[in-house]
């Protein structure tokens, strides 16, 4: 499996050393880059040029960078046949991208991958929606209060409280995962959305908590930074390359 990767920054850079130095995927290895400054890699081609890039020898192309990079070159990946696999989900969102990722995927029969992130338990909440079984979907989002807000605080504060399809808007780079959630469930509007600046905690936190004819879950997950980069959840990291592993297996847990 050739692939490509958009962008270099943390889960880029995790992703590179564990396909090519690590050997994790014997059967993958990332033949080629694509960011917005040349540098010199080993054994690898890194392009400016996006057209470039994509027409290079990759089967698989991995986006590693942010929203408006996969909008700007996610439909052009997919028009070229090659599989993609998405971790700025948050541009999901936009139902008119949405639909367009969709439309092409099934048009060139292009297949489209949204690792699971930093969270757990999609595979329940996809399964309850499917016959409709699934009522009510809410996450609450805990972080270290000073990576939401510039003032300290003696206490937990609610910094927002609405619906997914909002938080993406308003945080960004906190809401990521209620958008997975959403797609796997309720859809944006109707999954509910909770971030809490905690001064007491170091690391993110999620609860999840869903019901409906399939009985109830709860689910409580602490994410444990990357351990070179505090900003960046280790479990995303791995989450993608997971995916990766999975891509062409031939048995697979679903």
């Amino acid at each position: 499996m050739k692939v490509g990767l958009i962008g270099l920054g943390n889960i880029g850079k995790y992703i590179l050393r564990k396909v090519n130095i690590d050997k994790c995927i014997p059967e993958a290895h990332i033949q080629a880059v694509f960011m917005h400054r040349k540098i010199k890699m080993k054994n690898i081609d890194v392009f400016e040029s996006f057209d470039d890039f994509l027409q290079s020898d990759i089967d698989v192309i991995v986006e590693a960078a942010n929203i408006k990079a996969i909008k700007n070159y996610g439909p052009d990946v997919l028009k070229a046949g090659k599989d993609l696999v998405i971790i700025s989900v948050g541009a999901f969102v936009d139902e008119l991208f949405e639909q367009k990722i969709y439309d092409l995927s099934k048009k060139y029969r292009s297949k489209v991958y949204l690792p699971s992130g930093a969270i757990s338990g999609l595979d329940v909440i996809q399964a309850a929606n499917n016959d409709r079984q699934l009522d009510k979907v809410t996450i609450t989002t805990k972080k270290p209060a000073s990576s939401l807000i510039d003032e300290p605080i003696n206490q937990e504060r609610v910094i927002y409280r609405g619906n997914a399809k909002e938080a993406i808007q308003l945080y960004p780079k906190n809401a990521n995962v209620s958008i997975i959630l959403s797609l796997a469930g309720l859809g944006t509007e109707q999954t509910k959305v909770q971030i809490i600046a905690d001064p007491f905690i170091t690391k993110n936190q999620h609860c999840i908590e869903a019901h409906g004819g399939f009985g109830q879950i709860n689910l409580q997950i602490k994410n444990e930074p990357m351990p070179d980069n505090p900003k960046t959840s280790y479990l995303a990291a791995l989450s993608l390359l997971s995916t990766l592993k999975n891509i062409h297996k031939t048995v697979n847990i679903v």
